[in-house]
């Protein structure tokens, strides 16, 4: 279906320039971008999740927890980085048409000399270690499809964890999608790892081929 212009399309067109930008971005700023993420989550766990029991809350978890790490990501960083950290951002290059709403991130960098580059974060809760449908599903239905991260070879997914073992949710998650699961060499204390795929690109796309996604689980009771 024939799509206009957004503005951002507009503004930032498709060029080998374009391109050259986000492939720089992409392999220089996602350990420091994480490491961000690493350090709100610290925030959140010491001001928030420790004083609360987390088995007695269940309403809209996924989007609460969102909402609060958001700002403490945000807390985190200096305010010279060349990105930024939003919630709930759209993805207007992947949309299907006028009237369709394109896909919306829990949260994403964005990149501030040019905001169409993203590199996007997706939140799933885990109900227990075993519990990994839904978030294999973004995955392989959304990030290996293109469908998320056009114009970025990463991106991240993290599992908020309400009961269970980190170690036995990276077990789960090899197995069903399938995958190598490999430690990430600057976050070995943290639950966090890394897989290597090769996206299905649309033909007459340009998107990076070799996609890695980093796997972050983020146990609800802080400390344990």
């Amino acid at each position: 279906m024939h799509r206009r212009l957004t503005i951002g399309e507009a503004r930032w067109p498709e060029t080998p320039d374009f391109s050259a930008v986000a492939a720089h971005w992409n392999k220089n700023s996602s350990t420091v971008m994480l490491g961000f993420v690493w350090k709100g989550y610290d925030l959140l766990g010491s001001g928030v999740l420790s004083k609360v029991d987390v088995a007695l809350v269940d309403e809209q978890l996924e989007r609460n927890i969102t909402q609060f790490l958001t700002p403490k990501v945000r807390d985190c960083m200096t305010g010279y980085e060349p990105f930024q950290v939003e919630q709930g951002v759209y993805e207007f290059e992947t949309r299907v048409s006028a009237s369709a709403q394109p896909p919306l991130y829990d949260l994403a960098f964005v990149l501030k000399s040019n905001p169409r580059i993203m590199w996007p974060m997706e939140a799933k809760v885990l109900r227990s270690d075993g519990d990994v449908g839904r978030y294999v599903n973004e995955i392989t239905d959304n990030f290996l499809t293109c469908r998320y991260a056009p114009f970025s070879g990463e991106g991240s997914m993290l599992g908020y964890l309400l009961a269970g073992e980190p170690a036995k949710v990276f077990e789960k998650i090899a197995i069903k999608i399938p995958c190598n699961l490999e430690d990430h060499p600057h976050f070995t204390s943290r639950n966090h790892k890394t897989s290597d795929h090769v996206r299905l690109v649309p033909t007459d796309k340009s998107y990076p081929t070799n996609f890695r996604c980093h796997h972050l689980i983020i146990p609800l009771k802080y400390g344990q």
